[in-house]
């Protein structure tokens, strides 16, 4: 059943339970009102995340990212969509230190959003935070893989899950998140048969992104996959080329406007004639 057969919100125990019926699930990435709207009626969940940083504001990586930040483009997106679920990435330096100091912005993050779960990074010391959360009335998704905080410490974007010891780590780390009582958890840039091993493990569904068509759900970054960028990952199709058509657009609105074309007498207003007796 899509999104858009639902009737309701999309809720956190209806993506868990797509893990048992196999139907999978459809995510995009979605960071304002206009484009929330259009992703609404084909999308089960739509992840505010925090790609926002690089996507939107143009950072090196998402380390720069702040609550308010999150907070704010959660607000778009939550004006926008209807029936799709919301999470919202919780950034870096907002739940690591503590299960307190997690609970804490992510209730202020449902709060002033009014999105229905959040997401985190998924690293060693996340299972506590998790279950701590989830304990409190907080759906959490996990993240696990390639784990973008996490990139000055890894040195980059690269694929994980190629050698025997990474593959333990992210295993352990998705068996852990699921345990802990994440609703969902995102795979990404993981090896294939790593992905395929962790959803045939875990009770809890996968979204994969650059992981696996075997997941139980897949997500892109929305811009990637209709082209607005000169270059894209890997793992990531093209569905658009919007960049080519948006220049295409700009560049005959420049046009039109420097030979004075536009506006035409349709984009223009003119005096009312006064009606007789007026």
């Amino acid at each position: 059943m899509s999104a858009q057969n639902h009737g309701k919100r999309v809720t956190a125990a209806s993506i868990f339970a797509r893990k048992r019926s196999k139907e999978p699930i459809v995510s995009l990435t979605a960071y304002d009102a206009p484009t929330a709207a259009i992703l609404d009626q084909h999308c089960d969940l739509l992840l505010v995340g925090d790609s926002v940083g690089m996507v939107v504001h143009g950072l090196p990586s998402t380390v720069g990212v702040t609550i308010e930040m999150m907070i704010l483009h959660g607000q778009a997106v939550m004006r926008g969509a209807h029936q799709a679920m919301v999470v919202v990435d919780m950034p870096f330096g907002s739940y690591e230190e503590s299960p307190e100091q997690a609970f804490r912005n992510a209730a202020r993050i449902l709060g002033e959003t009014g999105a229905q779960a959040v997401k985190l990074e998924s690293g060693r010391y996340a299972a506590e935070t998790i279950r701590f959360l989830v304990e409190r009335g907080v759906p959490v998704m996990g993240h696990v893989g390639l784990r973008p905080q996490a990139v000055n410490v890894t040195g980059g974007f690269r694929a994980k899950g190629r050698t025997t010891e990474e593959r333990a780590e992210i295993l352990a780390e998705a068996e852990a998140t699921a345990k802990a009582g994440a609703f969902a958890c995102v795979v990404e840039g993981v090896a294939e048969d790593l992905a395929r091993e962790i959803t045939e493990k875990i009770n809890t569904p996968t979204i994969g992104i650059g992981a696996s068509s075997a997941c139980d759900g897949q997500i892109l970054v929305t811009q990637d996959m209709l082209g607005l960028f000169d270059w894209t990952p890997k793992f990531v199709k093209r569905y658009a080329g919007l960049r080519q058509t948006i220049n295409d657009a700009v560049e005959r609105y420049a046009e039109e406007v420097r030979s004075r074309a536009f506006p035409e007498a349709a984009q223009v207003y003119h005096l009312r004639p006064v009606k007789p007796g007026g």
